[in-house]
């Protein structure tokens, strides 16, 4: 299960589970002239999962294996293959950056008002009314930033967000981390123990943003013409063209691997996506779905984003064309994961919902924590915070239609902590299908924006959305029958 504790303040979730869930177990293969053997898809157990012992990955991994998407025959008969998400990526064992020993999550939350910040004749900034090490956390960022003015509004409205929201976090999360030591799922004394490098090596990959962009200079195509969606089959390559037009579908309770440019995918069972940028959002509208669930994780617009280039930004006005109202059923949910940036809190709250016909029900928080149970950044850090925030919201519309999707689900809360140990690799976030299941009927259309992997159950979209399902981030365990 991926959700390991659950507590009125909110959930423990083993993201690392949840993929390895997904049951990328291969045990069908085609020969090939040479006997060489390439395998296409992957079998689950009955209800389309597979569990994944972390225990066995570890002990298998130093093992001799074969290069990934590639099978063995063993006396005529292949052998049985599992993939499983690589556990490196899920090494966090020390805080990115350490904490005084008695601001250690497990002391007990100390009381911090919201810093009052005065300015001297010389643009000098000092702090009053303030505990726990906030005040010095400000000299400091002051004295590294050498700062000549005073904070910023979009800095003072973050500090008064925080100041309102640090005592439902720390608590929750304290308590969450209590029952993860008492369990075995975390342990205090993995920083002092863990000696292991947490190396990540260059990861192959074809450039999935810029396919698309070159996408667009493809031939237009003849929609009387083109097949709408493209189930996969025992074929494992799929011309470009096919995959950047059309919904891409793997109806099997089987995984299976695509190749795209020369480079290998899995995709779990169960899953549809469409791999485009959103000026090619047709497609999904034509894939004639309307949606139960819909989670967004759009690249917001910031300094970070623009000075490291790591990927493309969206401005405001553009994340407000997309076509969410023609996508979402009745009642539909909304998520919409937002930075610590207020600005884009706001927005959300105040203008994206609105024009969506989304009523604001909730502010959620996803709290990044190590091994040991300890905050990956300082609470208090003002530079970023431990955590982030997800806006949660449904479709207003016909209210009869509404009241019977309600019914047998819970209605939506308005705080919860959703707290794990985050995946090193950039915005890979934390899966929401065990989370939100007491709040959404069984067996609904769920699709999840700007994805960059797949889930078992779900439709997903962006320019990015195969990139963590490349099989460079996976370990190919080999079993014999």
């Amino acid at each position: 299960m991926s959700v390991v504790h659950r507590l009125t303040a909110g959930w423990l979730v083993d993201h690392l589970s949840f993929i390895n869930q997904c049951g990328y177990e291969i045990c069908d293969s085609f020969a090939y002239p040479g006997g060489v053997t390439l395998n296409t898809s992957v079998t689950t157990t009955g209800d389309g999962y597979a569990t994944s012992d972390s225990a066995a990955t570890s002990s298998l991994r130093d093992d001799p294996i074969p290069g990934s998407g590639d099978g063995i025959k063993t006396e005529g008969k292949p052998a049985k293959l599992r993939y499983v998400f690589r556990e490196e990526f899920f090494d966090i064992s020390k805080p990115h950056i350490a904490v005084a020993p008695e601001e250690q999550l497990w002391k007990g939350c100390p009381e911090v008002g919201l810093t009052e910040i005065k300015v001297n004749s010389d643009g000098e900034e000092h702090q009053e009314g303030t505990k726990s090490g906030i005040g010095d956390s400000v000299a400091s960022a002051r004295k590294k930033r050498k700062r000549k003015c005073v904070f910023n509004q979009g800095e003072l409205d973050a500090l008064e967000y925080h100041s309102k929201v640090r005592k439902l976090i720390w608590e929750g999360t304290l308590h969450l981390v209590q029952e993860g030591l008492r369990s075995g799922f975390l342990h205090r004394a993995t920083a002092e123990l863990s000696c292991r490098k947490n190396v990540i090596p260059g990861l192959a990959g074809c450039g999935l943003a810029e396919l698309c962009e070159m996408a667009k200079q493809f031939p237009a195509v003849n929609e009387s013409d083109h097949q709408a969606v493209h189930a996969l089959d025992d074929e494992t390559s799929i011309p470009e063209q096919d995959l950047l037009s059309c919904i891409t579908e793997n109806n099997s309770n089987c995984a299976k691997i695509v190749v795209l440019m020369g480079q290998k995918y899995l995709v779990p069972p169960k899953s549809s996506f469409l791999l485009s940028d959103i000026s090619c959002l047709q497609p999904l509208l034509n894939y004639k779905k309307k949606y139960d669930v819909i989670v967004i994780d759009p690249p917001w617009e910031n300094k970070s984003v623009k000075r490291s280039n790591r990927y493309s930004y969206l401005s405001s006005w553009q994340i407000k064309q997309i076509p969410v109202s023609a996508l979402a059923a009745p009642n539909c949910l909304v998520v919409t994961w937002v930075t610590n940036r207020q600005k884009h809190i706001r927005f959300v709250k105040d203008e994206l919902y609105p024009h969506w016909s989304v009523k604001t029900l909730a502010e959620w928080h996803w709290v990044k924590i190590t091994r040991a149970g300890e905050f990956v950044l300082p609470l208090d850090s003002l530079h970023k915070k431990p955590y982030e925030v997800l806006v949660l919201g449904r479709v207003q519309g016909d209210i009869k239609e509404a009241l019977r999707k309600s019914e047998d689900v819970f209605p939506i809360p308005d705080h919860k902590l959703i707290v794990s140990i985050p995946c090193s690799l950039h915005s890979h976030k934390p899966p929401l299908t065990a989370v939100l299941a007491e709040f959404i009927k069984p067996d609904v259309e769920c699709l999840e924006l700007f994805a960059r992997n797949l889930q078992p159950g779900w439709t997903s979209w962006g320019n990015e959305v195969l990139k963590f399902q490349h099989v460079d981030y996976f370990t190919l365990l080999q079993n014999e029958n």
